[in-house]
Parts: structure tokens; C-alpha cells; sequence
């Protein structure tokens, strides 16, 4: 369960940033890597409070809960790995169905079920997406537009997050997800932990001070 309280003031001077902890075998999970390094930072005059989730269905939306209540952001953004994927990817929609092809870190491994009983089948991101895309490819860092947030604790935390930003105490704070690929460790196709900082933050910034989304032809942009 998502956790709320009686309604607080917004904290204009705060950006909350997640990553997951790794799972799948894995001992490195390069969303958290990248949101780890940027923690404490200023981007655009707001300081940057990094968290980690974990990956487990249900736990990490209370954890994701916690953090809003305790840091009260104007702005949310959650990132998660994205194993074959090139590209900082941008996501669009969340969609209310929890899916999982393997096991989560607590053993679950939920099949066609809802991420919110009885929520709306999906909702859209409420950053800028691609005016942030634009952002990237202009600084040279490849990026990209995704239609899909997959069905694994990405897109449960991804769905958990823009329904609750949906209710009224969170008027006015605005969230997504955005998919990083692999460090070079893991394999390839990666990117460097720097770039991955640096395409954060650069989408953070645009997100900020874009409050009306462009729109341009969305794809893989190399």
C-alpha cells in the first residue's frame, strides 16, 4: 500500500530521485548507482534527495510512500535498469498490471494482477518528455522515448506513484520513470555511469523549468 497522510506543504526546494537496490542475481543496479551519486546535489537551485527501493512488489511503494511524506518534493522521478536497452529511456505510460517473469527480491512473482485494485487502466507521465529528449540528444547522450514500462516493479512503482500524485494533497507535484541502461560491467548494451548522471540531471533540469511539454517525432536517437 502507497502511504498517505493529511496533506502537507510542498517542499519547493526538493527533487526526490529513486533507484532500485539490485536483484536477479546481479550485484550492482545501476539506477540506484547513478541516484546515489547525485544525492545532495543542486540542479537548478533545488537539492536532490536520493532513494533507495526495494525491489519487491508492494514494499517498494511504501517505501517510495515514506520518502514523499518525509521529504514532501515538488518534484518526483524514479529510475530502474532496463537490461537490453541502449538508451536513457524516457517512459510514457504505467499500466496497472503487475506481471513478473522472475522473482522479485522477497520471492514474489505476482501474475496478472493489479498494481491498484480498482485503479484506471494506466496513467501518462507527467514530465516533459520530450522536451527532455531534445535536452539529452542536443548534449550528446543517447536517449529515447518508451512506450513501455514492462510489467516488473519499474512499472508497479511507476503506477504507484502517478496514482498517487492523482490525488488531491499532490496537486501541482509532478513524476515519472525513466529506464537506464546497463553499466559496462554488466554487459552490454551499457553506459558509462558518468553519462548516466549527467543525462539525470540534464532531464531533471528540463523537467523543472519545462512546464508545457514540445512536441517532436519520439524513437531511439543515437
Amino acid at each position: 500500500m502507497v502511504a498517505t497522510t493529511s496533506p502537507a506543504a510542498r517542499s519547493p526546494a526538493t527533487v526526490l530521485v529513486t533507484g532500485f537496490d539490485p536483484f536477479g542475481g546481479s550485484h550492482v543496479n545501476p539506477s540506484w548507482q547513478a541516484v546515489h551519486a547525485m544525492h545532495g546535489r543542486a540542479i537548478a537551485g533545488r537539492r536532490v534527495v536520493g532513494g533507495e527501493l526495494p525491489t519487491i512488489f508492494d514494499d517498494a511503494l511504501q517505501r517510495l510512500g515514506e520518502l514523499m511524506e518525509e521529504h514532501q518534493p515538488e518534484l518526483v522521478v524514479c529510475t530502474g535498469q532496463a537490461a537490453g536497452r541502449g538508451a536513457i529511456s524516457l517512459e510514457r505510460v504505467a499500466i496497472n498490471v503487475n506481471d513478473a517473469r522472475i522473482r522479485d527480491n522477497a520471492g514474489r512473482k505476482p501474475i496478472d494482477t493489479p498494481v491498484i485494485p480498482g485503479g484506471p487502466a494506466a496513467y501518462f507521465t507527467t514530465l516533459p518528455i520530450k522536451a527532455m529528449l531534445v535536452e539529452l540528444i542536443e548534449s550528446g547522450i543517447k536517449a529515447e522515448v518508451s512506450q513501455t514500462a514492462g510489467t516488473f516493479v519499474c512499472n508497479h512503482v511507476f503506477y504507484g506513484l502517478m496514482h498517487l500524485l492523482a490525488q488531491p494533497r499532490w496537486q501541482g507535484t509532478r513524476g515519472g520513470l525513466i529506464h537506464v541502461p546497463w553499466l559496462p560491467e554488466q554487459g552490454q548494451p551499457s553506459m558509462r555511469l558518468d553519462e548516466l548522471v549527467a543525462g539525470l540531471e540534464l532531464g531533471i533540469a528540463c523537467a523543472l523549468r519545462t512546464e508545457h511539454d514540445i512536441r517532436k517525432e519520439a524513437g531511439a536517437i543515437n
